[in-house]
């Protein structure tokens, strides 16, 4: 028999003095530093690497297919329990279990970048594909921590603007990566340096700005871990039988929850039709006939600003609105930004259309995602599995951007860029049945009543 439907539940609306000030608490300030040092790996195997590899000559079905590599996110729920229930040996009993991973992960992620670095798309393509797989297993693995170290760090009154000041961070670190890679290695090339060289150089000047994230790490306090203080109890276990009981109670309890695998299912699709199109978003610039610099400029740095304004707008939408509210705002001004592409890809080679459908798609997808991550955040109310619980619900978030949207090349080539970009927003028609469905059962009126 159906639950009873969703009915809203009244917020008071915070004071705009009050909505302001917490972003610049100590813990929400940590916690948007960190932000970056996740955005900062996602394009150095995503966006940049396709620009890199479309100038090498890599033809569109390839570069589709690189959708591929971004597989550790979708699969790193599998050593997740590793983390919620093993230290690192010396840096765990230096800094805390949750700050010895991500040093530890930080570390990691600098060795694969360097390993990026020193490859060459036009040479050995799979060779490029194994540094960047790398990378993301070093970036899922530093995300896998943060998204714990977020939820555990911050009070309920901080969470709103946490994940504001969270996907705010994070869209910078992505611009590091990709507008201040690509004018990095223009920069080398015109100091004379030949395009691959160029190309190395930039992802070296990468690297070091994850030094951002290990120092923000070793400023930051260690989170009370319940889950550290479960292993304690258990220290006599060896660690394999940890991790796999840690594993199996995260899993099992999640699991065990009413309309679980509906509620799995609607994240996996949410983000889908943002997923679908941006996967392509670099090679159609490109082939649209704008420059690198063009793109760098244009599609991450106008970008920008309207993903600030975005982020604060969605922070500000999940504290003043009932959670299903929040999401069909987000979802559907997310699908109908695809439509923004639509309209460039008629238009051509024009500036002014690129830098509206750039501000359409940043703002409505920074919405989208402040929403999502708070809604993500809502399912993990056992504080024993955080880390395990998030990555499982993120990895299924990446699922769209990793296979649902490696046939996005394919399609491109097939129907043409305009065509390409009206099958995107298509995508976006089983996420909202799901929605619909769930709010029908009453399942976000029971998040929003479990928050309080």
């Amino acid at each position: 028999m159906n639950s009873a439907p969703d009915i809203a539940v009244p917020k008071t609306r915070p004071r705009l003095a009050e909505t302001l000030a917490v972003y610049l608490q100590r813990r929400v300030l940590i916690v948007m530093f960190l932000g970056f040092s996740s955005g900062l790996p996602l394009a150095l195997s995503g966006s940049t690497l396709l620009v890199w590899m479309r100038e090498a000559g890599v033809d569109l079905g390839t570069i589709g297919l690189f959708a591929l590599v971004g597989t550790p996110y979708t699969i790193k729920f599998l050593w997740a329990p590793v983390v919620d229930a093993l230290d690192v040996p010396w840096l765990s009993r230096l800094l805390g279990r949750r700050r010895g991973w991500l040093v530890f992960s930080q570390l990691l992620l600098i060795v694969a970048i360097l390993l990026l670095a020193f490859t060459n798309p036009a040479i050995s393509p799979l060779l490029v594909a194994l540094g960047a797989l790398l990378v993301a297993a070093a970036s899922a693995t530093q995300d896998i921590v943060i998204d714990a170290f977020r939820v555990e760090s911050l009070d309920k009154n901080e969470q709103a603007a946490g994940m504001a000041s969270y996907v705010a961070a994070y869209r910078i670190g992505m611009l590091a990566s990709t507008a201040g890679a690509l004018f990095l290695v223009t920069g080398f090339e015109d100091f004379g340096l030949g395009k691959n060289a160029a190309w190395t150089a930039g992802y070296l000047g990468m690297a070091l700005l994850v030094l951002i994230g290990i120092a923000t790490t070793l400023f930051a306090t260690e989170p009370d871990n319940p889950a550290a203080a479960d292993a304690a109890e258990h220290s006599n276990e060896n660690a394999l039988r940890r991790v796999a009981r840690t594993a199996y109670s995260a899993f099992a309890e999640f699991l065990s929850r009413e309309l679980a695998i509906a509620v799995l299912a609607f994240v996996v699709l949410f983000k889908l039709c943002d997923a679908f199109a941006g996967t392509m978003t670099a090679p159609f610039v490109i082939d649209l006939g704008f420059t690198r610099n063009d793109y760098a400029a244009i599609v991450k740095g106008v970008g920008l600003a309207a993903t600030l304004i975005g982020g604060f707008a969605g922070g500000m939408v999940a504290r003043a609105y009932p959670l299903a509210t929040s999401l069909w705002i987000g979802a559907v001004l997310q699908t109908l930004s695809n439509l923004a592409f639509y309209w460039l890809a008629l238009m051509g080679t024009d500036y002014t259309a690129l830098a509206i459908a750039i501000i359409a798609e940043n703002f409505t997808s920074a919405i989208g995602t402040v929403i999502f991550v708070a809604y993500l955040s809502s399912l993990c109310r056992n504080p024993l599995h955080t880390a395990t619980q998030f990555a499982l619900l993120t990895a299924l978030a990446a699922v769209g951007r990793t296979y649902l949207s490696a046939s996005a090349g394919f399609v491109a080539e097939s129907v043409g860029w305009p065509m390409f970009f009206v099958s995107s927003t298509v995508t976006a028609i089983p996420s909202f049945i799901l929605l619909a469905w769930l709010q029908r059962r009453g399942h976000f009126a029971k998040l929003d009543a479990a928050k309080g």
